[in-house]
């Protein structure tokens, strides 16, 4: 009884430092100095350990610096906003164009930045190029910072939103290099190419961002994608 109550024990805090050192990578605690992944680079195609690289960049500024550079991405850091009632953000960025796409967002945290980015060109633009023979040239920003609750789920009403850190954006839709446009609110659920495209793009985020949800998900995303990097993980 002695030695079974002692390997319960181990194994009660090994589980214990497991839970630990997960949650240290997941809430971006590990300095990257002392992480065993190499700092993310958005020239690489995504790799198992994109989510703890990702999360590093949450409290380092100077590498998200480093990894948000051009052509990949053409973002200026700005100042922070101290949170106040759950609300602001710390190591933001503004985000004029990403894998080649215009898009205006005056605010978003670095890591969802490098993530956006990852998923733009690496995903976005393969799928439009394959599907339709163009590259996507410009996408609609459906929001990023909004002081605010969640919306449109009873469960999480009483919880802020991501948007509130700036640590979520809204896409709602694309235009690609010949003109065509792909709007989530007419195209999501039709069974055409540009609705197997939405849908496609929209599950190759889920590698990228811990939330990505749409128009399937409850009616608030009916007319756009959401894509966070908050504690929580949905993909649907």
């Amino acid at each position: 009884m002695r030695r079974s109550g002692r390997n319960f024990l181990r194994a009660l805090l090994g589980l214990l430092l497991l839970t630990v050192v997960f949650a240290a990578f997941w809430f971006g605690l590990v300095p990257q100095r002392y992480s065993p992944f190499a700092a993310l680079s958005l020239a690489d195609p995504p790799s198992w350990f994109v989510d703890p690289r990702l999360a590093a960049l949450r409290h380092d500024p100077a590498l998200c610096r480093a990894v948000l550079q051009a052509p990949h991405i053409v973002a200026t850091p700005i100042s922070d906003n101290v949170q106040s009632n759950g609300c602001g953000w710390t190591n933001a960025v503004r985000v004029a164009v990403v894998g080649g796409v215009d898009i205006g967002l005056e605010q978003l945290t670095c890591e969802a930045a490098a993530a956006l980015a990852l998923w733009v060109e690496q995903d976005v633009q393969p799928l439009a190029e394959s599907m339709f023979g163009s590259r996507v040239t410009w996408m609609q920003d459906m929001g990023t910072y909004s002081c605010r609750n969640m919306i449109g789920n009873k469960r999480w009403m009483n919880m802020r939103s991501q948007h509130s850190l700036a640590n979520a954006v809204d896409i709602g839709a694309f235009r690609l290099a010949n003109g065509k446009q792909i709007s989530v609110t007419a195209d999501y659920k039709r069974d055409t190419p540009e609705g197997r495209f939405l849908r496609e793009a929209h599950m190759r985020a889920c590698r990228y961002f811990r939330v990505a949800i749409g128009p399937e998900f409850n009616a608030a995303h009916h007319d756009h994608l959401h894509f966070d990097r908050g504690i929580l993980t949905r993909c649907q």
